[in-house]
């Protein structure tokens, strides 16, 4: 009986189901990371946001309980914001492939597999990519870890070592 009240579900019932930027066999090629010069187009908004608010608070009467001191406030720490998002708003001129590329250069041997990972250094948020390669041979002897300016291709650190894992199948 139980059974039979399971079939009585009707097929216009709501289901779940993955939303289509989530749903893999709809896959079509390599994961594009999003370039970091699109925080300009938030950075002038909150700059013409602050500018507006400053305008308010100029052409207001300073004595109403609507606009006060904190339309000022407003507009210099959204303007102090808006500045460091302009500031962070970097392009990057290298990809994850261009960045293994680079890697694979900077440490001194085969490189079999290898990861990219984008990363964010400095106060200003500068783009990097954090690869992290083993060595070609099986099982891989090497493995090194190299960060890579996204902006302009530079070795930023690079360490290499021995494989650990290696080392603990071999005893």
């Amino acid at each position: 009986m139980e059974g039979h009240a399971m079939n009585d579900v009707s097929s216009n019932e709501i289901r779940d189901q993955l939303p289509s930027d989530l749903d893999v066999s709809a896959f079509v090629g390599p994961y594009q990371f999003p370039d970091n010069s699109r925080r300009r187009i938030p950075g002038y908004l909150y700059l013409g946001i602050s500018a507006l608010s400053l305008l308010i608070w100029l052409i207001s009467d300073q004595t109403s309980g609507l606009v006060n001191y904190g339309f000022l406030v407003f507009a210099i720490a959204l303007a102090a914001f808006a500045i460091f998002v302009l500031s962070s708003s970097w392009k990057m001129t290298v990809n994850e492939r261009d960045a293994l590329v680079h890697a694979s250069r900077a440490v001194d041997f085969a490189v079999g597999h290898a990861s990219a990972q984008q990363v964010w250094r400095g106060v200003r948020s500068r783009p990097t990519w954090r690869v992290f390669c083993y060595s070609a041979q099986e099982p891989p002897t090497h493995r090194g870890l190299v960060l890579v300016d996204a902006v302009d291709g530079e070795i930023v650190e690079c360490l290499v070592e021995l494989n650990p894992d290696n080392a603990a199948t071999a005893q």
